[in-house]
């Protein structure tokens, strides 16, 4: 799937690139094009003006008339050889009447632009003007148009690369609800077994404290089939008390615990911190943080839950006395089958941050690691 996305963005690429390559050499050959058909019009222009100076009384001006008044797209600007203005055509009539600075500026403008066509009077020879010309409204769009063409062709790939990645989630997010689905389904069947058992072990002779833990174990199995079949749905959310309900967890992780580690709850002397959560899915959170932090510690140290709040949102620290987390490594923790360990899949923390945030809409994030010294998760809950 990621080499079929990579090849469709490789693919679009392609086809931009030559989209707006193809249209920038188009665009230029059409801009030169046009520029030079400019070129001889302002020429043709000047001459025209040029015949009707020099021409005889009785000489035929028609055509030099036409050629002056059919110029109404490209501008230009008469000047004497020291370029002061005499005159202008299509120009903002307007704007030269209210700004004394707009003819001016326009003729900086035409300077950086194209060459000035000379005309020296034939019945004058100190007399030299100048006509200085810029680019009519068709040639600036053509001009322009590439950058036009290449938004473009850039909004095409970001919308199609979106639309992929859009649908890719969706895929993804369907294969982790069947995959939780099957796994709820697979667990049912064993569990529904043991459960037997456990009600025939209760009217035997046998060590009751074997037939609780058993029990509990069972139950236990029940709470993970539960939890898996609640991916994909959307969960019930109820107002818990979150001292109760991670203290609860809590006593459950310290049984399996070795003796060397200590599991502290901090409640800052509270003993009820409410928030609407999913119980069986929030407990499924509690417990990876906490199989995580066991994990990092390897048989010693301290983890400590801490439970905080403000007005508007309940903050849980999870940090341990662990080897903490490599800087390179944090920004990969949460994403699905990345692992550092030798044995699983890399989806606690994934499915984590799914819970709590698509589930929940909270956060939960790394709050601080240093290597050596330990780790510290942070959820936050909104009241």
């Amino acid at each position: 799937m990621f080499r079929q996305i990579l090849n469709w963005k490789t693919l679009l690429a392609m086809i931009g690139v030559l989209i707006v390559s193809g249209t920038i050499f188009y665009s230029q050959y059409l801009a030169r094009k046009i520029a030079k058909e400019e070129k001889l019009k302002v020429e043709q222009w000047v001459e025209a003006g040029k015949f009707l100076f020099v021409s005889p009384p009785d000489a035929d001006t028609r055509l030099a008339s036409m050629i002056l008044t059919e110029n109404k797209t490209i501008p230009i600007i008469e000047t004497n050889e020291k370029d002061s203005i005499f005159s202008y055509v299509n120009l903002d009539s307007a704007k030269a009447a209210n700004d004394p600075m707009f003819v001016k500026q326009k003729l900086q403008h035409f300077k950086s632009t194209h060459t000035p066509i000379d005309w020296t009077d034939p019945k004058d020879s100190t007399r030299h003007n100048r006509y200085y010309y810029g680019d009519s409204k068709l040639l600036k769009e053509v001009r322009y148009y590439p950058l036009i063409q290449l938004c473009i062709v850039a909004l095409f790939i970001i919308i199609t690369i979106f639309s992929i990645r859009s649908s890719f989630r969706s895929t993804q997010n369907q294969v982790w609800a069947g995959m939780a689905k099957e796994t709820a389904h697979q667990l049912g069947t064993p569990v529904s077994s043991l459960e037997g058992w456990v009600e025939m072990l209760k009217d035997k002779p046998a060590d009751q404290k074997i037939v609780q833990e058993l029990e509990k174990d069972v139950d236990r199995l029940r709470l993970v089939s539960d939890r898996f079949g609640k991916i994909g749905s959307s969960p019930h959310l109820e107002l818990t008390n979150l001292v109760t309900q991670i203290n609860r967890m809590m006593d459950y992780m310290r049984k399996r615990a070795t003796g060397k580690i200590t599991l502290v709850l901090n409640s800052g002397g509270k003993g009820t911190v409410m928030a609407l959560v999913s119980p069986p899915l929030f407990d499924w959170v509690i417990e990876n943080l906490l199989k995580n932090a066991l994990d990092a510690m390897e048989g010693k140290g301290t983890i400590e839950v801490t439970i905080s709040e403000d007005e508007k949102k309940v903050f849980i620290d999870v940090s341990d006395t662990g080897k903490g987390i490599a800087r390179k490594n944090i920004s990969l923790l949460f994403k699905p089958g990345f692992t550092t360990k030798k044995r699983g899949w890399g989806l606690g923390l994934s499915l984590s941050k799914r819970i709590i945030e698509q589930y929940h809409k909270g956060e939960i994030f790394i709050k601080q690691s240093e290597w050596g010294k330990g780790t510290t998760f942070r959820i936050v809950l909104k009241k």
